[in-house]
């Protein structure tokens, strides 16, 4: 097992250099290692201890894992500092998970009241998947989207609350963040683009019957109309959309 997890570290952090520098000094991957301890004192009825191993884990880590939470085999904690999985959460095999992510409840329902996350499934930093909601494989989750719906597989999710969109030219590149739609700034660059247009069309319309004086202001108009124009244009090129 530990042998599975170096791979996978080597395989996905281009910054792994050495097993002994990973073993040491990867928070990740030592949160795993505390939560496999804890997780089988958890399955066979000891009291507390398992807690107590996940509260060090947590001190020493920054990544708190319930000891009922079921983790399968090549996950790979990134940085992990701030990361949360609850008591019935479940994480696929080979998932990939950046700090700051959240697999966390909805309330104090009892029962099944965390996320399942299938295998290679990638969630972003500070991303949240709250409730006991079903994420397919291979699905990427945006950083800072908040998932509260079930996301079927060979999808992304973006935005709060999450979208789904799916990626027809996804690049077999986990680590391609800056290939993920942002559906949210599409809508509203196609939202200004038809405003646009709409504006152009009224000023086709309307030019016939214009006096000199409308003219004029007509020019006034349409100089800072092109300087908000250009405003929104840097607003949306400065978002990367």
């Amino acid at each position: 097992m530990l042998i599975n997890d170096l791979r996978t570290i080597f395989e996905r952090d281009p910054a792994a250099r050495n097993w002994l520098e990973v073993l040491f000094c990867y928070p990740g991957l030592q949160a795993l290692l505390c939560h496999r301890t804890a997780h089988w004192l958890y399955k066979v009825g000891v009291p507390f201890i398992p807690r107590l191993i996940s509260h060090i884990s947590r001190f020493l880590t920054g990544i708190e894992i319930h000891p009922g939470a079921l983790i399968g085999q090549g996950v790979f904690i990134d940085h992990g500092m701030g990361v949360v999985i609850g008591e019935t959460a479940i994480v696929g095999d080979y998932a990939l998970i950046y700090q700051g992510v959240t697999l966390g409840g909805t309330g104090k329902e009892s029962g099944k009241r965390h996320p399942t996350l299938g295998s290679h499934v990638v969630v972003g930093a500070g991303a949240k998947v709250l409730g006991n909601i079903q994420i397919g494989d291979r699905v990427r989750i945006g950083a800072g989207s908040v998932v509260l719906r079930d996301v079927p597989s060979n999808t992304t999710v973006v935005g709060i609350p999450g979208r789904v969109t799916r990626q027809n030219n996804l690049s077999n590149n986990v680590l391609d963040h800056d290939k993920v739609r942002d559906v949210e700034a599409e809508v509203i660059r196609a939202l200004f683009e038809r405003v646009k247009a709409l504006e152009k069309q009224f000023e086709q319309m309307a030019s016939p019957a214009m006096s000199l004086t409308e003219v004029g202001n007509g020019h006034a108009d349409k100089a800072k109309s092109n300087n908000s124009d250009g405003m929104i244009e840097d607003f949306l090129d400065g978002a990367g959309i």
